[in-house]
């Protein structure tokens, strides 16, 4: 028996049927045992980005962006490493709770709008993935991201607001993937927020990893910080918090640092200012984009609410500037490709766009470690 997806094509039977597409998993009992035993088989990329595509076939095509060359230097003995991180709109809100008053519902559809997440993972195959609003990690992301290699690690929020939603799919969280090809996981931190000495519905996962091709360690964090206006105060206190997690897990900065997160901050909030001023040496690597290298983005994220139009820059990939360089990043979407109804649309499955970036390690000796 397989999993019935709707309106899917008799082709998604092979991989992406086997993915659940709603929420009451007790009552797929049978699908879940063929979930582990499908973890077992390898799956080419190729193969689940053509039955993706299968699927799509009535949307529009997805969008063209192109990689910006930042490294001036571009010899290199060594692969960089790709990051990739992207809110990637959880099911619940989206559908329940988050008021696109521009998507059409019809845009909004799992069965679709998971294959055009995967084809926007697929498109740019990061080694290291950081995921925001998480909610189908255990019957979607974790299953085929296991089979293309990926170790998979889920930290759900502790009171999650799709929990609210009626056939929610249980809570939202963030998520992080890297190839085990290319990594060894040396150690993992589920971290919960914590602002004035109270625990938060925040959270941050935080991994130490070992880069085969150079023997390198370095760490790797997703996190998600508190929404809305108001809330300012609060998001400093949670970005300390983080901030002192890490300076513990790097050791002062010993070991090279990507963080990863949708920080629900613009840049003159007081979070984004600790991270630039931190003693860990973090820059934000989207800035370099910027002809003087010190602006970041007009926006990362384009929507329209009953309250009007939310146009802001809220995400940010940050490094160690003193042990890491940006070889390249992903440009954003144009207004014009985003169009007038903003996001997410038939064309792109999320409120906010992905960030991808290509690191390589500083090659001075000084810094090995």
């Amino acid at each position: 028996a397989v999993c019935s997806m709707g309106n899917s094509t008799s082709r998604l039977y092979s991989v992406l049927a086997k993915t659940l597409s709603s929420g009451a998993v007790s009552q797929h009992q049978d699908c879940l045992e063929q979930l582990d035993s499908a973890r077992l088989d390898p799956l080419d990329p190729k193969d689940l980005l053509e039955e993706c595509q299968i699927v799509l076939q009535k949307r529009p095509p997805r969008f063209q962006r192109n990689f910006v060359n930042l490294k001036k230097d571009t010899a290199s003995n060594h692969r960089p490493i790709r990051v990739m991180q992207w809110n990637i709109l959880a099911q619940a809100l989206g559908e329940g709770k988050d008021n696109f008053v521009q998507c059409p519902m019809e845009a909004l559809k799992w069965e679709e709008r998971k294959c055009l997440i995967l084809e926007e993972i697929l498109a740019y195959k990061p080694d290291i993935l950081c995921l925001q609003e998480v909610d189908h990690y255990f019957d979607t992301f974790e299953p085929l991201l296991s089979r293309l290699g990926y170790q998979c690690t889920f930290f759900p929020k502790p009171w999650s607001p799709c929990l609210d939603v009626e056939r929610n799919n249980g809570p939202d969280g963030c998520a992080m993937f890297f190839l085990k090809e290319r990594f060894e996981l040396i150690n993992s931190a589920n971290i919960r927020l914590t602002a004035m000495k109270l625990k938060t519905n925040q959270v941050a996962i935080a991994q130490t990893l070992k880069c085969h091709e150079t023997g390198r360690l370095f760490c790797i964090a997703v996190t998600h910080l508190k929404a809305r206006t108001g809330w300012e105060r609060f998001r400093s206190a949670q970005g300390c918090d983080l901030l002192q997690n890490l300076k513990n897990i790097t050791q002062g900065a010993k070991i090279p640092l990507i963080v990863c997160g949708d920080f629900n901050a613009e840049p003159t909030e007081e979070v984004y200012r600790e991270f630039s001023n931190s003693s860990l040496n973090l820059n934000s690597a989207y800035k370099l984009l910027s002809p003087d290298g010190q602006s970041e983005p007009p926006y990362t994220t384009w929507k329209i609410r009953p309250s009007g139009e939310c146009r802001h820059t809220l995400d940010y990939i940050w490094y160690s500037q003193h042990a890491l360089n940006v070889n390249s990043a992903l440009g954003l979407l144009t207004e014009e490709q985003i169009g007038p109804n903003r996001l997410p649309s038939f064309n792109y499955p999320s409120d906010h766009l992905s960030l991808v970036c290509d690191f390589s390690f500083n090659q001075d000796p000084d810094r090995l470690l």
